[in-house]
């Protein structure tokens, strides 16, 4: 692989993209996408997509096994929520592939924009310590894990944006906690969608790795990070809402422009 500029920007990407991820969970996966297309130069929405979505199931599982250290994953409550949502992972991104590229980044920032609205009116939740699932939320788990999953493989992204707030809801754990274990559903989604693309050939492997190799930088600091925010009662969920609009905003004013030209 001849490294060049576009890989360049592959790997600092990666580097914010995986800070990000250690830091809010899944929020890494929101910025991959929009940076592959419009700093990394990927042309293909559909390219990039496949492509982000294997470099942030890589990067999910570098932040997964710092948060494990850490003692911060609920295995169970994970395993649950990802084995329901990988299948819903494979039908999405089925469905994702004939859609048009910009038609697909145009949903994709409508869709976070409702989520940062949840995550901002739930910015004050502290969440029950210790919750386990059981056959009494186990119907709640592994709905929301379905449909995440399938919105994940839609839009082509680890969907940890989807999932931490999936998994507060559905079991009542922290943040702090939800976003270590959001990192068992991310790596799995971010796998089954990106080798269903690669499947396609819609998978760009130089420039993957070369984001990977940024990530798993990005990711360390990032979870580091993590735990000194989580301490502070409602600042993680207000970084991940004011986040999610930001780059929302950006994508509509970008592919919004494309689809009515």
């Amino acid at each position: 692989m001849i490294f060049d500029l576009q890989h360049l920007l592959a790997s600092l990407s990666g580097v914010i993209v995986g800070f990000v991820l250690g830091l809010v969970g899944g929020g890494g996966s929101i910025l991959a996408v929009p940076l592959m297309v419009y700093v990394v130069g990927v042309a293909s929405p559909h390219l990039a997509i496949g492509t982000s979505a294997l470099a942030v199931a890589a990067n999910a599982l570098s932040g997964l096994a710092s948060h494990a250290r850490a003692r911060n994953v609920n295995w169970r409550c994970g395993g649950m929520f990802a084995g329901a949502g990988v299948l819903g992972a494979l039908g999405g991104s089925t469905i994702g592939k004939a859609v048009d590229g910009q038609s697909l980044l145009a949903l994709f920032a409508l869709l976070m924009l409702v989520v940062a609205f949840f995550m901002w009116r739930g910015r004050g939740s502290e969440g029950i310590e210790g919750v386990v699932c059981n056959r009494d939320n186990l119907p709640r788990v592994l709905t929301f894990g379905a449909g995440a999953g399938l919105l994940s493989g839609f839009f082509g992204i680890g969907g940890g944006f989807l999932i931490v707030p999936a998994l507060i809801a559905s079991t009542s754990m922290p943040i702090g906690r939800a976003i270590g274990t959001s990192l068992v559903a991310v790596s799995a989604f971010g796998m089954a969608t990106s080798l269903n693309y690669a499947a396609s050939g819609m998978l760009d492997w130089p420039i993957a790795i070369a984001f990977i190799a940024g990530g798993v930088i990005g990711t360390v600091l990032g979870t580091k990070a993590s735990g000194r925010l989580a301490a502070s009662k409602g600042t993680l969920n207000a970084l991940f809402a004011g986040l999610i609009v930001l780059v929302a905003l950006y994508m509509l004013a970008r592919s919004v422009p494309a689809l009515i030209g």
